[in-house]
């Protein structure tokens, strides 16, 4: 099944955690397309070059697995990390999006150091909106 078109239901639900059933719950698939819309969008204004999904959408056990907060957008489907290595680094990537989230339907944008975290949902306080994480750590935009 495709989301969008350049983004398949099997990419969306990648995991390596074998033995964990990632399957998208049916009522999370509207959710998911709106997600992959948001990624065609990001695609276009990066040149349509391809995008490598790492993670979209997380069931709680998964997500546990991976050390992430119960609280993440993953588990709503409402988020997506990838890389797109035909434009340029995470960061380049990041910091050429970062003025876009507006137009782009970006709710929040992470810099993640080696991937870079996009979610439609946007927070409740704006210096959360554009972050870079290291170290376990977030700071406001986006920053080497």
């Amino acid at each position: 099944m495709m989301l969008s078109p350049h983004l398949s239901l099997a990419e969306f639900i990648i995991t390596n955690h074998r033995g964990i059933d990632n399957t998208l719950p049916h009522e999370l698939v509207d959710t998911a397309m709106n997600t992959a819309d948001m990624l065609e969008r990001i695609r276009s204004v990066l040149g349509d070059r391809p995008v490598l999904v790492s993670s979209g959408y997380r069931c709680l056990e998964l997500n546990r697995a991976i050390g992430s907060a119960d609280t993440s957008d993953h588990l709503k489907a409402l988020a997506i990390d990838f890389i797109c290595p035909g434009f340029g680094t995470a960061y380049e990537v990041a910091k050429h999006l970062s003025d876009k989230v507006d137009t782009l339907g970006i709710g929040q944008l992470i810099y993640e150091q080696t991937w870079v975290h996009c979610s439609t949902h946007k927070p409740s306080k704006d210096v959360n909106r554009i972050l870079t994480m290291r170290g376990g750590r977030y700071s406001p935009g986006v920053t080497r």
